[in-house]
């Protein structure tokens, strides 16, 4: 079980599934927006928060639980510490693959206080065992302990005060239905725009006291997958670059040089995101074909491709599913500088 206050922060997940340094996660600390007003994006999701966090504080009531789902970057957690600020009321954290057994779920639950957020990210990946017993929680705010075992076992009941869950999850078809069902508000966060990114990026370098020019503002925000959290990632290596090889300012050499550095071509995508769709142009002609065939071709895991590179593949018209398999687009095949096959072949796949 991890508990944590509204200071702590999940590892950053990067696009090679490595877990960030302490330093990083101190850096995203300081550029996590507290707030509806600073937190850039998403403008429906926080209408319908802003609206249920006001009735339920006129009420004297905590929000509905609160399931938030999409591609990982995109600010669950952030928007998990923003509805615990909003209806100022400590947050508590853990995770899925944390709660391994009934009674730590059990003991997070007891030692919740009345109003309390509780946040758990990677919801889906909590046992079916300990799931169960979350039921009762979230619906009547009281859980079931069975004590012993055999013919003697018997059933105590506590009662819980009454809370809110915050649940994130990158595979929202991951969780059960009866899960699923149990939550009041159910949002997902979809991929940014440039401008908002370039919005973010912004707000970062103000905090970060980083001088950066208009035009190097708007290539950054093109290069970060439409992203928040890799937005905030490459404002830290840029800022390193202009510190050793400039003077601190970030400007158009200093931005090039940087994307050179790290492999990040005119998409944002890395060479991971690159092997994949040569993978399927040189060794399956383009598709269609499985992700099973690809993480093998690619030395990826499947998760990791479905989770990670292939939302934002499809997202920029790279790639597209098939009832066949994932097939490469002709843009692709453009940006890869290889000639794609005729269109009747290519319709023929999809």
């Amino acid at each position: 079980m991890i508990e944590r206050n509204n200071q702590d922060l999940e590892p950053v997940i990067q696009s090679d599934d490595s877990v960030d340094t302490s330093e990083e996660l101190v850096f995203e600390d300081s550029l996590r927006p507290g707030n509806f007003r600073d937190y850039i994006g998403q403008d429906q999701i926080k209408k319908a928060l802003q609206l249920a966090i006001t009735a339920a504080t006129q009420r004297s009531e905590p929000i509905d639980h609160v399931l938030l789902y999409g591609p990982p970057g995109l600010g669950k957690t952030t928007l998990a510490h923003v509805i615990a600020n909003e209806m100022k009321q400590p947050i508590k954290i853990t995770s899925g693959p944390a709660i391994e057994r009934a009674a730590d779920l059990a003991s997070l639950l007891t030692n919740l206080e009345e109003g309390d957020i509780l946040f758990i990210d990677e919801i889906h990946r909590l046992p079916r065992t300990v799931e169960e017993i979350l039921y009762p929680a979230m619906e009547d705010y009281v859980i079931d302990i069975m004590l012993g075992k055999g013919p003697s076992a018997q059933s105590l009941r506590l009662d819980l005060p009454k809370f809110t869950l915050v649940g994130a999850t990158t595979r929202f078809g991951a969780l059960s239905g009866p899960m699923r069902d149990r939550f009041g508000l159910v949002h997902r966060l979809e991929y940014y725009t440039p401008e908002q990114i370039e919005k973010i990026i912004a707000r970062s370098a103000k905090i970060l006291d980083i001088s950066i020019d208009s035009d190097s503002l708007k290539q950054m925000s093109y290069r970060t997958r439409l992203t928040p959290r890799i937005a905030n990632r490459l404002i830290k290596r840029v800022r390193d670059y202009a510190q050793v090889h400039g003077d601190g300012t970030v400007d158009k050499d200093i931005l090039y040089n940087t994307l050179e550095l790290l492999d990040i071509d005119e998409y944002g995508l890395e060479r991971a995101d690159r092997k994949i769709i040569q993978t399927i142009v040189d060794q399956y002609g383009g598709g269609p074909v499985g992700v099973a065939a690809i993480a093998a071709a690619t030395g990826e895991e499947r998760q990791t491709i479905e989770d990670v590179y292939e939302p934002y593949l499809i997202q920029i018209g790279f790639l597209q599913r098939s009832h066949r398999g994932r097939v490469v687009t002709e843009k692709a095949y453009t940006h890869l500088g290889v000639e794609p096959p005729a269109k009747n072949n290519q319709k023929n796949l999809l």
